[in-house]
């Protein structure tokens, strides 16, 4: 009777643990996902951002400074790592920074502003950016769930048994990307 209970206690143990590895198997790649769908997202803006700067050269030409910086940081996103969580959010986030000031640039040629091209290629960019912004939050609440089985018990114990690791938040780096947008009339 005892050796039935044990096991009993045994099967129900493994069945556990076969659970809780296939939870964490499922938060991994739901992860990978994530991050695939940041990737795609920040694909179509780097397609995109050429378009955008010979279209703004044409009217912008002693612009140069700005648009040299907005081909060269994408130039270095591209050039990063898929998997370098950190890297890429600190170089997108600049790739931001410069694409903002190159609709500064923008504004100041009404010409410019008044284009078709320009202004579909402004509004394909502004749902790039809400598609990216949407594939950042989903990232990082994949990367929540993983890192919450990781630590937590007694799926930890399965997770450090299997090597399983907690997942890098894709975060802002730059203080001034968080900061209020000051605006004054």
């Amino acid at each position: 009777m005892a050796t039935w209970f044990i096991l009993a206690a045994l099967i129900a143990l493994s069945l556990f643990a076969i659970l809780l590895y296939n939870a964490l198997v499922k938060k991994r790649q739901m992860v990978e996902e994530g991050w695939s769908g940041i990737d795609v997202q920040l694909k179509r803006r780097n397609n995109l951002i050429p378009n955008l700067v010979e279209t703004v050269k044409g009217y912008a030409s002693h612009e140069q400074s700005t648009l040299d910086a907005v081909t060269q940081l994408r130039a270095k996103a591209g050039g990063l790592a898929k998997d370098d969580v950190a890297g890429r959010a600190k170089v997108e986030g600049e790739l931001s920074q410069a694409l903002g000031r190159l609709f500064a640039v923008a504004e100041a040629y009404p010409d410019l502003k008044a284009s078709q091209n320009f202004s579909d290629l402004h509004a394909s960019l502004d749902e790039i950016e809400n598609a990216i912004q949407m594939a950042r939050r989903y990232y990082n609440g994949a990367v929540r769930n993983m890192n919450v089985a990781v630590e937590s018990f007694p799926s930890n114990l399965v997770a450090s048994q299997f090597k399983f690791t907690k997942a890098e938040y894709f975060e802002i780096e730059d203080e001034a990307e968080r900061a209020v947008p000051k605006v004054t009339f």
